[in-house]
């Protein structure tokens, strides 16, 4: 929907509250046209009901609003006596509109200091879980989210099995895209395993301000652009539509950012001409063909484990060579001193040639038959000569940057033109060619102007990472947060207790150096906190018995 139809909408739905609850301001000491007027109206129902003004504010939190509703109806009910559990039964199944009945047909008296405590035990509860529900979602949606690494695309720098808080603040909130959907859940409902959200209707995109742009080394938490499976990580082999919002969340570091020209050689990377340099704790990995020295193949996988920077199951190659052949994922640092402490007699490096999950969403969204998948890596276009550790200089596209446009690079902003730069709205281009024309939507495109920006995200463990070399370009509105810390870490191929990772608890996750464990500082504040409460409690107690 675009702002327009919004616009409507939400004068519609004053419209209607307007209507059907006039006469309970009246009844209340207030003007019939304050229950028309956008937001004086929910201030005055706040004071209709006795509660604090900034209630109005969740009412304009998506997500959130949707429970403010409910809790709307029932107290504006209960603030004229109607507090009976066939009242409040009645308010939520017909989604509000029993308020109409009440306001023309039944008695209008309003309870002006009327006690906001739940009279039973089980209201308490209700009352209780609903408003913390609010506040954990507007702190998951707003504030600070968490997630579980699942994959080991990020080792050594975030491992599988870490548990990280995301900051939503730091690059700015994103307002949710799909309003009508179940809080603190992503795509799907878990055990249940049914959608989670409507995708109709749809918010605009609109991102709260941030104080920090994605800067160059940053980790980032994104929503995957070219993802249009049913759910993650559970996949039944179709391909739906997915609001952007409601897209696989994938983590990766940034490696180019806005306005950068970017180029690879040998696996490093090149912003602007110039090596990049990565942080000390980044440790780029990739897969690695060796030759072991010794015939024992169980005790030289043992050996390079227990005495080498070695993370992920040494095994042997899906090939039927020389039975010490092996493959291995390390640094080029590691597979070096293997080979110089004689554990290894030599090792090349493995190139991946897998299939990129390049699906084009237009299409998908209208005839999911034509779903494809084309080869190699991004931008699929054979003339390029690029591969998942060389490609030639590149622009990274910058909101307000002019380039033009021909069959020599279409194949690079082709998906941005016609995915990226209308999903906001649901709008979706149709780029064609013609002989050594480029068309757009049957116009000649011989220039284009981005709307927004896009980075180049990759993972650490180059040889285990589904990156921005196969699908290209992650747009803005895509991005979600940056983590910030570990707050624990477990290993799932280890028995319990053992699995825990206390090293890593609580360990920022961007920064210089080495990452510190903060649990001990942690753990101190906790047991502050809970000694300040007790003393409180104590000197509370001794005071009422005084």
């Amino acid at each position: 929907m675009s702002w327009t139809e919004w616009l409507i909408t939400f004068l519609v739905i004053q419209l209607i509250h307007g209507l059907g609850t006039w006469k309970m301001y009246v009844a209340a000491g207030f003007k019939a046209w304050q229950a028309f007027v956008p937001v004086l109206n929910a201030v005055t129902l706040m004071k209709i009901m006795n509660r604090p003004w900034w209630w109005t504010i969740l009412l304009f939190l998506p997500v959130v609003n949707i429970m403010m509703f409910i809790v709307i109806w029932v107290d504006t009910l209960r603030s004229f006596g109607y507090n009976k559990p066939k009242d409040t039964f009645l308010s939520v199944v017909t989604l509000g509109f029993y308020i109409y009945y009440i306001n023309y047909t039944q008695p209008l008296n309003h309870i002006k200091e009327r006690e906001l405590t739940p009279r039973t035990a089980a209201g308490e509860w209700t009352n209780s879980i609903l408003f913390a529900v609010i506040a954990a979602t507007i702190v998951h949606t707003y504030v600070m989210q968490p997630f579980i690494i699942p994959t080991s695309s990020l080792e050594k720098t975030l491992l599988t099995g870490d548990f990280l808080f995301v900051s939503k603040f730091h690059y700015g909130a994103r307002l949710p895209m799909t309003p009508i959907a179940a809080p603190m859940v992503h795509d799907t409902i878990p055990v249940l395993g049914v959608k989670s959200y409507l995708e109709r209707p749809q918010l605009p995109y609109m991102r709260l301000p941030g104080f920090q742009k994605i800067e160059r080394n940053d980790i980032v938490v994104f929503n995957f652009p070219a993802d249009s499976t049913n759910t993650y990580p559970y996949d039944d082999g179709k391909y739906y539509y997915k609001p952007i919002d409601k897209k696989s969340n994938y983590v990766k570091r940034c490696v180019a950012i806005a306005g950068d020209k970017m180029s690879m050689k040998d696996g490093d990377i090149f912003i602007n001409g110039e090596l990049l340099i990565l942080p000390e704790r980044a440790k780029p990995q990739f897969i690695y063909n060796v030759v072991a020295q010794r015939i024992d193949l169980m005790a030289d996988r043992a050996y390079m484990i227990e005495n080498y920077d070695i993370t992920e199951n040494i095994q042997q190659p899906d090939r039927d060579n020389n039975p010490n052949d092996l493959q291995l994922t390390a640094t080029r640092a590691t597979v070096e001193r293997l080979k110089n402490d004689g554990v290894i007699s030599s090792y090349e490096r493995r190139t991946l040639d897998v299939g990129a999950p390049y699906k084009q969403w237009r299409r998908d969204f209208k005839d999911p038959e034509t779903a494809f998948l084309k080869p190699n890596v991004f931008p699929y276009d054979g003339r390029t000569g690029n591969n998942n550790e060389d490609r030639a200089e590149f622009i990274i596209p910058a909101k307000g940057m002019t380039v033009d446009i021909d069959q020599t690079n279409i194949a690079y902003f082709e998906r941005i033109i016609e995915v990226y730069e209308g999903s906001e709205m649901n709008i979706f281009n149709d780029v064609t060619y013609k002989g050594n024309e480029v068309f757009l939507n049957g116009k000649p495109l011989t220039s284009y102007t981005f709307k927004q920006d896009y980075y180049w995200l990759m993972g650490d463990n180059r040889g285990n990472s589904l990156d921005s070399r196969f699908w290209g370009y992650v747009p803005f509105n895509h991005v979600v947060g940056k983590p910030v810390f570990v707050w624990m870490s477990y290993d799932s191929n280890k028995s319990f207790p053992s699995g825990f990772r206390f090293e890593r608890m609580f360990t920022t996750v961007n920064g210089s150096g080495q990452p510190t464990s903060y649990l001990v500082y942690f753990l101190v504040v906790l047991a502050g906190y809970f000694v300040v409460r007790k003393i409180m409690k104590n000197k509370k107690a001794n005071k009422e018995k005084s």
